[in-house]
């Protein structure tokens, strides 16, 4: 059973999770959303993306549609027309990756301040990943680096991740069905937008359209 067959199971029956997953490339973003999925799903060999691409999978309960996208600068300006509809965000970092750090900082900062982002209660959740690469950050260090604490009128979590083992994402997935709970409350609507953030020079962008049959 996958990470998101017990987000199904919480949020019950006839309701639709869409997740949105965006990235710098060799974030081990596409690990991530390959653990997530449940585990007659999941793909034994994980390629990076290149362009653009979709794929479509079932279980007993849900229907993902995942649209995997390039970071070229063509693609980017495709990015903020998901944000309305986002409920919750995962961000992931490449903990391993000390350099790109302050790209992950000024794409953060510029999420964050986007006009459909920024006055809105929205749940963060942080996944620090590739913390099995040898001096690797710490996630208390990575806090510190995107200068989390200042993140003051939204709720959000960070998880130390091996993306590789599934180590840590249990513990963010649990930490966001509460947040979802509140956010479904809230709202009355049954969208969840999660974003995924790498640390490398180009971006990804995944959109994950989950729905309970």
């Amino acid at each position: 059973m996958g990470l998101f067959d017990k987000l199904a199971g919480w949020l019950g029956l006839k309701k639709e999770v869409n997740v949105l997953c965006l990235g710098l490339d060799n974030s081990g973003k596409t690990t991530i959303i390959n653990k997530l999925k449940p585990s007659n799903a999941q793909a034994q060999d994980i390629v990076p993306t290149i362009g653009f691409s979709i794929e479509k999978f079932k279980t007993s309960s849900l229907s993902f549609t995942v649209f995997d996208m390039s970071g070229q600068g063509r693609y980017r300006n495709l990015w903020e027309h998901y944000y309305k509809e986002g409920q919750a965000i995962i961000f992931v970092i490449d903990s391993a990756d000390k350099l790109r750090m302050v790209v992950a900082k000024e794409e953060l900062d510029t999420l964050l301040n986007h006009p459909d982002i920024k006055h809105r209660r929205i749940p963060i959740l942080f996944f620090a990943n590739k913390m099995d690469v040898r001096d690797a950050l710490s996630s208390v260090k990575v806090s510190q680096l995107l200068c989390l604490e200042n993140i003051k009128d939204k709720p959000w979590h960070i998880c130390a991740t091996d993306a590789l083992k599934g180590d840590g994402l249990q513990e963010g997935v649990d930490w966001l069905q509460g947040m979802i709970r509140v956010c479904i409350k809230e709202s009355g609507r049954h969208f969840v937008y999660y974003k995924v953030w790498n640390t490398s020079l180009h971006f990804t962008h995944i959109l994950m359209s989950v729905k309970i049959m």
